[in-house]
């Protein structure tokens, strides 16, 4: 298969010299739920590569096939995990708190190798991914030990008089069979966080791992075929083939970052999705504020996130034409202090993924309306895949840096006469994943809440709400479909099911034909809900 051109899933893609390729990975240790079943591992390799393409990237590739996972094969997949769901094994509470410990368990003791694999694809500093995707991750998981017993139980709800006797609840069920179709900016965390909430909800799990973050992909497919119930949870590893067979299936569910075709394939079979797709997320910036820790917050929620590669990080700020100077001299200061003079060198931020991506974000700011806006940075160096923190004030708003989700380490700053104008920019342009506020007006928090339409909002900080057990993370419009995190990811894969019991006891003929005048006017008080004309009626009286 040769000459692969445009992704179409944004994130699947072939890096070329990877001994990696798709893996079904299939036995399974280390928990009560032994299986004596084996699977074929089945490899697919490419060879050489060219990357092209954008921000959530693709990769011409010249691919030398030893086995291909073709549609027949994701079809078997399908049938087998199907049949495992059918059986009721990943139903019971147990199965789940298995599945969840050895989650638990891998993570404290492969921390090293995640972190080391996570470097590998992103040259990401190693705190940075302790606490952004392992720790958030184990964080996740031990919410889910705590909790998942309240979270099974029906939910009672109150029934009606016409009704009366009778009881009714709410049941989670698990949906089935799950596809999750993870990104490479945070290999880790966004490809395990998901599957804690498949499983948490009893569904069998198929997990596809971005190939854009190989090292990361291929220690997914090793750990979770150690680790797990593999009769019931797989990894496929690959790229644009492999994706498209497994979204030929007909699954109970997926879950996907960043690519609005999965909504297109779901479509066909009527598939419902959590779809997280990002866009352009602003930080308005207010002067009444504590100047220093306002820049500091918003360099951990740019440089600090993955090096700006990530769905919820500041896009852009907005702030007044008086305030703007102080502002970007109180970045420029704070970016030095975190990253020092040489900014290129700097080991404390992540490389860019790929030179397809470093090539479209040099392109942004080389656009000649935009290249003489840089105020600080701009800086690359391509062989190390690095560019400088980058200011740009009054970018144009028709330049293609102010059209698309940058996802990268440059920053536009947007003034305006007044701060409530940004409302009319922000609200001008789709609706972002997370809009940020930085302000100490009670008023302007009010007004921000009210009048801007975000997946998520975070005033005064940045990032942190992800953190929150209690709150959805998701978009709304184009940023997304859907939500996940916590109580939000079990209810993401299962159906809430309505049941009612009754008893053969209090059968009243009045709902059965023939229908009279005396039955016609029981039945309407009845229905009214009315207690005293229902006693009226029931003793004669009206």
């Amino acid at each position: 298969m040769k000459g692969l051109c445009i992704n179409p899933f944004n994130n699947s893609s072939v890096l070329g010299g990877s001994k990696n390729g798709i893996v079904i990975t299939n036995s399974f240790h280390k928990n009560n739920y032994p299986t004596h079943r084996s699977f074929p591992k089945i490899v697919f390799s490419s060879s050489s590569f060219k990357i092209s393409c954008s921000a959530t990237l693709s990769v011409v590739g010249e691919v030398e096939e030893k086995k291909t996972f073709d549609s027949d094969e994701a079809t078997l997949l399908l049938k087998d995990l199907q049949k495992v769901f059918r059986s009721g094994r990943t139903k019971s509470y147990e199965w789940r708190i298995s599945q969840l410990n050895s989650i638990l368990k891998m993570l404290k003791e492969k921390e090293k190798d995640i972190t080391d694999a996570i470097y590998k694809d992103l040259s990401k500093p190693q705190l940075e991914s302790f606490v952004s995707e392992i720790s958030t991750a184990k964080a996740s998981c031990k919410h889910a030990l705590e909790e998942l017993s309240s979270w099974m139980e029906p939910e009672k709800v109150q029934t009606a008089i016409t009704t009366y006797p009778s009881s009714a609840e709410i049941v989670s069920e698990p949906l089935g069979v799950v596809l999750v179709i993870s990104t490479w900016n945070f290999p880790f965390l966004l490809s395990i966080d998901p599957v804690i909430g498949a499983i948490s909800a009893g569904n069998a799990v198929v997990l596809k791992p971005s190939e854009l973050a190989p090292a990361t992909s291929s220690l997914l497919a090793k750990l979770l075929e150690e680790y797990l119930d593999n009769s019931a949870i797989r990894v496929v590893e690959g790229a644009i083939p492999e994706t498209t067979a497994l979204l030929e299936q007909n699954w109970d569910k997926i879950l996907y970052t960043v690519a609005r075709i999965v909504m297109a394939a779901a479509a066909k079979h009527l598939t419902p999705v959590v779809l997280e797709l990002g866009g352009k997320c602003p930080a308005v910036v207010d002067s009444d504020i504590n100047l220093k820790v306002a820049a500091r917050r918003l360099i951990a929620g740019k440089w600090a996130l993955n090096n700006g590669q990530a769905c919820i990080a500041v896009d852009y700020i907005i702030t007044t034409k008086e305030f703007a100077p102080k502002l970007i001299d109180a970045l420029k200061d704070e970016i030095k202090k975190c990253f020092g003079e040489n900014l290129i060198e700097s080991k404390d931020k992540s490389r860019i993924i790929s030179p397809s991506h470093f090539a479209r974000l040099v392109k942004l700011i080389d656009e000649d309306k935009v290249s003489k806006k840089i105020v600080f940075g701009g800086e690359r160096d391509e062989n190390q895949l690095q560019i400088a923190p980058t200011i740009l004030l009054n970018v144009p708003e028709d330049s293609d840096l102010m059209k698309e989700e940058i996802f990268g380490p440059i920053l536009p700053i947007l003034t305006v006469e007044k701060i409530d104008d940004s409302f009319d920019i922000i609200n001008s342009k789709p609706k972002p994943l997370v809009a940020y506020l930085f302000t100490n007006n009670d008023q302007l928090k009010k007004n921000f809440v009210q009048n801007i339409s975000s997946g998520g909002m975070l005033v005064n900080d940045v990032v942190l709400h992800l953190t929150v057990k209690g709150l959805p993370f998701g978009g709304v419009g184009e940023s997304g479909m859907g939500s996940y995190h916590g109580k939000f990811s079990f209810d993401a894969f299962s159906h809430q099911k309505a049941v009612m019991y009754r008893s053969f006891d209090g059968d009243a003929s009045l709902r059965y034909p023939p229908y009279t005048p005396e039955k016609a006017k029981l039945l309407k008080v009845l229905i009214s809900g009315n207690l005293y004309k229902i006693f009226l009626t029931l003793i004669g009286m009206v």
